[in-house]
This record gives structure tokens, sequence and C-alpha cells, in this order.
């Protein structure tokens, strides 16, 4: 193919001139283009972007215009008054360089795009990939010696070796494209000694073979695409509905309008405070007639973010909530309990008739806030007797009951202590308490003594707002604990409180169900049960500890999770362990409570029954036996799981 004779300037062609310069040498056109964009792009991308350059290189209008043009008498003409059929194709072809280097210019946002930069309309291609024929090493080699110029430098390849202008004439093509600096461009094109490479098929996106794109990617996305305009078919279709929703909505308000009783909710002026002597006549003695206390009670502002963030906590609040316990804005105006500064902190305590909410917010003002939510519908006098304020560096502060007039410290790992007493403020807060261990260590367990309306109520912490109240006795007959014997229970069940810790505890019951004499003569052996009520009533969870002579702590027999077991409802309960005596005899050692009158243990080599609830059979180490009982009624049940 010989090129045109270009050494003289392009001036802008008639339309129609122009477009039979770029249909006649459009594979030549292409090719040029092909080879100046950027191989960035990927093959189908350069093949389609090249064809699209080579079409947009018609000038607009019936006659072009430009700066360089001369018109004599209308038309324009050459300089020199050279004609003859290819004068188009210089113009067309600086148009097409010009394109293929703006389109390598990255695009940025501080300058609109230019021509060649903007996605090609035409052509398009759907669902295939095109690429030109594979050519050989050299060719290679060269596609990727090409990969490492810039912009101007191929074209300054190009135009040597495809177009076989002499360097005068690329340097003034180059200046004419808008290249900055067209010397650098030509002394990076290298060596023309492979210049005949560039006529390789390899480099002709007029030749094209073809492949499909990535077939599971395109299923995927026409069926997401589907799924997209049958979800946007069916938005459309409810947001036609009357009300603009699912269906009508009978008499109720528009969507946007406002709750009046909500809106009151969040009005701390519409707050509920009790007053100081409503528990004396009150027919309930609950969280409902406490009066509110504190040092800030009047803080509007604090009362506003309190109640604003219960509604609408934001990002930066910590939330938390005991096991059941719904976390969302109040039914209404709630009744505010507390409100002032403890220790470190800003603390509002409210309460709406099903929970205790806690709001705390840094007393240096800084950012962040914590929210907590306690489950305490039901709640009696002896289980509403305090609330915990805070707890900073392992010490627990409370807020008492308005009804408590005492409050003492006791060490429930050393019964034979006295307790320490403490002295409540005059709105009921008591001093730092040291609280139990939140590590996996006992060494000792804090337990808090309250004393008012007539008795004295142990509680602990587990971990929520409302502490634990803590009662000994028989299902049904528990009572608080006060006595030497129930203090001497508790200090061998203590550590095991652990297990329960945060999981909506309302109390926990110790009681010795059985004492067993063991085999051999060495002693006689304590079982208890330990029943923890949580504030839900669905989550009970009930443990079995075997206490053996002279031992500090009792070991943990059984446990199970929602039982009846050592509750009003099933006042029975039958467990078991293995047990190994101190000439290092293996026994079965099993203990129901007084409704069973024959205990049965087969299995793992073991096979043995025992009038009465106490059972001991010799058994092989680490047997695994079932045990069951017969009940008064002529029934049986097994042991707790």
């Amino acid at each position: 193919m010989t090129a045109p004779d270009t050494a003289t300037r392009p001036l802008p062609p008639d339309v129609e001139q122009a477009e039979a310069a770029i249909v006649e040498h459009y594979p030549r056109l292409v090719r040029l283009a092909y080879l100046v964009l950027p191989p960035s792009l990927g093959r189908n991308r350069r093949v389609l972007t090249a064809h699209s350059l080579a079409q947009r290189a018609l000038p607009r209008g019936r006659r072009a215009s430009g700066t360089e043009a001369e018109v004599q008498g209308g038309v324009p003409a050459q300089r020199g008054g050279l004609g003859g059929p290819e004068s188009g194709y210089a113009y067309v072809r600086l148009r097409v360089l010009r394109s293929a280097l703006e389109a390598g210019v990255p695009l940025t946002f501080r300058a609109l795009p230019l021509r060649g930069q903007l996605p090609a309309l035409l052509p398009q291609v759907w669902g295939l990939r095109l690429f030109p024929r594979a050519g050989g090493a050299e060719e290679l080699a060269l596609d990727q010696w090409l990969a490492t110029l810039n912009g101007p430098g191929r074209a300054a390849c190009v135009l040597r070796a495809l177009e076989g202008l002499a360097e005068p004439d690329v340097l003034r093509v180059l200046a004419e494209a808008g290249v900055a600096d067209p010397a650098a461009a030509v002394a990076e094109s290298g060596d023309p000694a492979h210049d005949a490479l560039f006529a390789s098929p390899e480099f002709d996106p007029c030749v094209l073979q073809a492949r499909p794109t990535d077939l599971l990617r395109r299923r995927r996305f026409a069926r997401a695409a589907l799924a997209g305009a049958a979800a946007l078919a069916v938005c459309g279709a409810l947001l036609a509905l009357p009300g603009g929703g699912w269906g009508a909505d009978g008499p109720a308000a528009p969507p946007y309008a406002q709750n009046a009783v909500a809106q009151q909710a969040l009005d701390p002026g519409k707050l509920v405070r009790v007053a100081a002597t409503a528990w004396k006549t009150s027919s309930r003695t609950d969280y409902s007639v406490w009066p509110a206390r504190g040092d800030r009670v009047s803080d509007t502002e604090l009362l506003r973010r309190a109640l604003a963030v219960w509604a609408r906590p934001g990002a930066s609040v910590v939330v938390s909530a005991t096991p059941g316990t719904p976390s969302g804005p109040p039914m209404g105006p709630p009744q505010l309990l507390f409100a002032g500064t403890v220790d470190q902190a800003v603390v509002v305590l409210l309460y709406d008739g099903l929970r205790v909410v806690r709001y705390a917010e840094p007393r240096n003002g800084t950012a962040g806030a914590a929210l907590d939510f306690a489950r305490t519908d039901g709640a009696t006098a002896d289980t509403a007797t305090a609330l915990v304020l805070s707890r900073v560096d392992g010490n627990v502060r409370y807020l008492a009951a308005p009804w408590v007039t005492g409050a003492a410290v006791r060490d429930l790992l050393k019964p034979g202590d006295q307790p320490t007493p403490l002295k409540l403020t005059p709105d009921g807060l008591t001093p730092p308490v040291l609280g139990p261990a939140a590590n996996g260590e006992c060494t000792s367990w804090n337990a808090l003594a309250l004393t008012g309306d007539g008795a004295t109520r142990l509680v602990t912490d587990l971990g929520e707002l409302t502490p634990a109240r803590l009662t000994s006795g028989a299902p049904g007959a528990a009572r608080d604990v006060t006595e030497a014997a129930e203090l001497g229970e508790w200090s061998k069940t203590a550590c095991l409180l652990p297990s329960v810790r945060s999981h909506g505890v309302r109390s926990v019951n110790a009681w010795t169900y059985a004492k067993q004499p063991l085999p051999e003569g060495d002693g006689a052996a304590t079982w208890l049960c330990s029943r923890a009520e949580t504030w839900q009533g669905a989550a009970d969870r009930v443990q079995v500890q075997f206490l053996a002579p002279g031992a500090a702590l009792a070991a943990q027999a059984a446990k199970a999770e929602g039982s009846a077991a050592c509750g009003a409802r099933e006042p029975r309960v039958l467990a078991g362990v293995l047990w190994k005596s101190r000439a290092g005899q293996w026994y079965v050692l099993a203990a129901g409570s007084a409704q069973f009158t024959s205990l049965t243990a087969t299995g793992g080599g073991v096979n043995g029954t025992a009038n009465g609830n106490r059972l001991a059979v010799k058994a092989p180490e680490g047997a695994q036996v079932d045990l069951s009982g017969k009940l008064t009624d002529g029934t049986r049940a097994g042991a707790l799981r």
C-alpha cells in the first residue's frame, strides 16, 4: 500500500471528500488508531475504540472549518495548489491521530473530557470479544515494546513505519496533532529496523477473531437484572396502591403524621415523678413507687438527651439488653427514678412499667453514651430492692429502694464473718462495693444485705441493672438468707454463680434436698439444687451440686436450662455423680428429693437399685450410667440433664 502524498499541510476537505477518504483508507486509519491507543485498554476495547475513532473522523457540516483553512473562491485547496483524490486523507488521518492521543490521557475532575476520551457509542458488540489474529514471537515482542512507549512515541513509530513519512513530516504531523514535544517522541520511537512488522495481521483490527464473553457471569448478570426489574415493578405497584404501601391502613393517620403519645414520651416535662412517700400507701411495692432522686433531676437538657437516645440511639451509643428485654423506644412518658452524677459519669434511670433503662454519658462532656435495658415486669418488694448505678474498676455502686433503711456488705465465702455496714446517702446511694471477680477467680463473693420493709434481703451483682436476690429453702418455701446454716450453704455454692451471669436473673435459690452417707464410712455428702429464675420466665437455669465431706466448694453434678426442676411447678430433682472413695473404689452416687421412693442405675457395667431417695453402687472408672427413679405416685422420672 502506497501512502498518499501528505507532505503538505492538510486543509479541511468537503464532507463528501472526507467520507470518501475514510471509506477508501478505512483499514489503514483503523490500524493507525489501534497502534496509537494505549495497550492498557485491552485488545477488545482497543479494536472497538479504533473503529469508533476512524468513523468519528468525519467532519461536521457540509464543509469543515479550521484555523488552517484557506478558502479560494469558497473551495478549500491544498497549499501550493495541490489537489487530487487523496487530498482529504491527510486531514482525516490527523483527526484520527489526535483522537487516539486524547484517548490515552487520563480523565480528571479538573477539566472537561476531550472528544477522544468519551466512550464510543458505535460500534457496539454484545456477547462477543473481538481481537486481531495472533502473530509470531516478533510481533509479540513489538507489541510489548510499544506498551512501554507513551502515546506520542507510539504515534511517531506508526507515522514512520505505517505511513512511511520522513522525520520532518513526522515532526510536523505530531505538532499538528497537539504533541507538546514532537522531537522527544521521535527520539523515543526507536530503531526502524522492524518497521515492516507494523503491517502484520497481528495489528490489523479489521481482520478479527471472535470469542464469547464470560458466559456464567453473563447469566448471573441477566438473572440479577431480571430480579431487579421484578423488584422495581413490585415497588412501583405498591407505591400505586392507596396509602402508598401494602394496602389501605384503615383509619390510621398518614405515615408522616406525628403520634401524640410518642412525642410526649420524648418531652422531659412529661416525665412521671412519684412522691417520696408514695410507697408507704401504695398497694404495689415495686419500681413504680420509687421517687425521682439525684442532683440532676431538674436538668431538662440531660433528661431530653436521655429520652432522645432511648428513642433513637446513634452509632456512638453502646446499647445492651438482658435476654428477653426489648430495646425499643418508650410506649409513653416514662417514670424518672434517678438523674445525677455518679463517679465519672452522669446517669439517668427511667422506668416504663416493663423495663428499667439506664442512660450514662461521660461527666467530662466527651462524645459517646451507654444505654442499658433490663426487664423488670412482675417485680415485688423482694426483687425491687436496688438498682446498679455504675461499675468502675471492679466496684459497684447501688441505688437502694426508698424503703431500705440499712445496708451492709457480706462476703458469701466467709459465712462466719459479720457483714460490714454501709452508709447510704440521703438519695439512697451506696458507697462503692467491691463486686464479684469477673476474671474467673473466686477468692471472695460480695453480696449486699438490704434491710427494710420488715426484712433483710441478700442481693448480688450478676452484671446487670437489677441485682439478683439470693434465697434458700425448698421450692415454694424459699426464704431470705439470714441463718448460719443458710449462709453456710451459700458459701459452698457461690462460686457457681458466674454461670448465670448476664442472663437476666431475678433470683437464685439454693436448696439442700438430700444428705447421703458415703460408702466405706467416708462421711456424708450434701446434695444441693440451685435454681436461677429469670425475669422473662422462660430460660430458668437449674444446677445440682455435690458437696463432698471436707470440700471447700461444691462440684457441679448436673445442669439444665428451661427446666421446671427445683421450682414451684416441679419441686423435685434427681442427679448423680461418679465418686472415688479414699480406698480407690469408684461408685455411682445418686440422690433424689423426698418424692422419690426408689432409684435405679443401669448401663456402663452398672446395674443397681436402691429403695428410698439415695443410691450407691460400685462402678468401673469412667462409667456412663442412666439414672431413673420411682415417685410416690408410681410414675418414673429421669435425672436432671
